[in-house]
């Protein structure tokens, strides 16, 4: 299956590792340092126009690395857009 996260941006569900809160999760200085080291790499897809209210950490499927999105969708939400193939 694949998730649609906005901006024309679809994930094979396969390559996600997880879903993530940004209110709830970047309180802790673990998240914020991994979203900081994450970003420095050059590993972060900004799927969102305005706030981004979740974030997801994929698996590349060509490099092994984790790619992480983040999007301006609830993980509730996210929850409910998967389209099967």
């Amino acid at each position: 299956m694949y998730l649609y996260i906005g901006n024309d941006i679809v994930i094979n569900t396969n390559d996600i590792i997880g879903i993530f809160d940004s209110d709830n999760t970047t309180v802790s200085k673990e998240t914020r340092k991994f979203l900081n080291l994450s970003e420095s790499g050059g590993r972060i897809i900004n799927a969102s126009s305005d706030i981004p209210k979740s974030f997801i950490i994929c698996r590349d499927r060509k490099s092994g690395e984790k790619i992480t999105y983040l999007c301006q969708l609830s993980p509730a939400t996210l929850q409910k857009r998967k389209i099967p193939v």
